[in-house]
Formats: C-alpha cells, sequence, structure tokens
C-alpha cells in the first residue's frame, strides 16, 4: 500500500500534477496501474474551505481511502543525526521503518536521517541548507518529494553533496514537504543540529 499526501490551501489542491505523476511512476516501478484521483475539492469536509488541510489518500491499484484534516505543523528545535538508510524511495504507508529512527532522537523533536556521511531527510521531510543567500537541498534523498521536485525545477533550491562535517558551512536548515514551503520558515539554525 502507498501514500500521497496532497496539500489543500482554501479549497484547493496544491502541486497536483506532481502527485499524479509520482503515484503513476509508483504504479509503473511496481506493475500495478495507478487509480485515477476523484476531484478531492469536491470531497473536502465543510467547514475546511479556509484552512490549511492535509489530504492523505492510501491506495495500490485501488484508492483504499482518502482524509482530510487540519494541517498543524510540527514545532521543531532541534534535530539528532541518526545514521541510518532506510529504504523509502517510494512513499509506502507503511512508515514503521521511517517511525522506528524517532526512537533515537533523544531530547530532539526530530532527526535528520544521515546516509553513508551524507545528509539525507527527515522521518517526514526533505530538507533545504541556507548558506548565505543560497538553498542547497542533498544530492541523496531518502525520498525526493514533490516540493522538493518542484523548488528544483523553479530553480529556488540546488542539488548538493552534502556530508555531516560540511554542516556548519550552512546557517540554518528549512524542513520542506507537500505541506511545508520554505516560506514557511519550520526552521533551526545548524548550531541546533544535534550529534
Amino acid at each position: 500500500m502507498f501514500l500521497e499526501t496532497i496539500c489543500m490551501l482554501n479549497g484547493r489542491v496544491k502541486n497536483i500534477d506532481a502527485h499524479i505523476k509520482r503515484m503513476r511512476q509508483t504504479g509503473e516501478y511496481f506493475r500495478f496501474e495507478a487509480p485515477e484521483l476523484p476531484d478531492l475539492e469536491e470531497l473536502l469536509n465543510p467547514g475546511m474551505e479556509n484552512i490549511k488541510v492535509k489530504c492523505s489518500i492510501h491506495y495500490h491499484n485501488l484508492i483504499n481511502s482518502i482524509g482530510f484534516e487540519r494541517y498543524i505543523p510540527k514545532e521543531i528545535i532541534s534535530l539528532k543525526l541518526i545514521n541510518a538508510a532506510p529504504d523509502y524511495a517510494f512513499k509506502f504507508s507503511d512508515r514503521r521503518e521511517l517511525n522506528n529512527l524517532l526512537d533515537l532522537r533523544e531530547e530532539c523533536e526530530e532527526v535528520l536521517i544521515v546516509r553513508n556521511g551524507y545528509i539525507t531527510d527527515t522521518t517526514f521531510s526533505n530538507v533545504v541548507l541556507q548558506k548565505d543567500d543560497k538553498m542547497f537541498t542533498p544530492h541523496y534523498p531518502i525520498l525526493n518529494g514533490t516540493k522538493r521536485q518542484k523548488l528544483l525545477q523553479e530553480g529556488k533550491i540546488t542539488e548538493k553533496v552534502i556530508k555531516t562535517e560540511s554542516l556548519n558551512e550552512y546557517s540554518r536548515i528549512y524542513l520542506i514537504n507537500a505541506m511545508l514551503d520554505i516560506e514557511d520558515d519550520i526552521s533551526i539554525p545548524i548550531d541546533m543540529i544535534k550529534e
């Protein structure tokens, strides 16, 4: 089973083409035909038209479930560096492998996954690192997220190989995903990344 998380803002679906493309690529890789999405704007629960909504779609060759919930971003004050190599190149519904990493975060709110010495992602987001007025995203993400792809295509961020030992070259780290943009400023100073 696979998961697609889609942002809806003021009753409108955001970046839908990227989500449809990922569903089709997932189906192609796993040899099933991805289901067509219904009109999510029509299905949105009454009273949710003026807020940011997280739409979660669980699917395989058919849509298993569609859920809508008000989106409230996590408060992130610090990240814990964790060496791990989770297999999450596709967005699976089963997130146990990622969720288990949270047990290692100690006093931090979230983990920053390091694979073979390279910075990757958190358990729920891609990351963007700021160096002066430039923004970089790790070349080796765990999941090539739809927001990451969009920002790369728009030229707002650049891919870069980022090793753990070069973190101090950056000033801030931003968390991005379908629900979070750089402008949402879910970010922390680099010195709040703990070893």
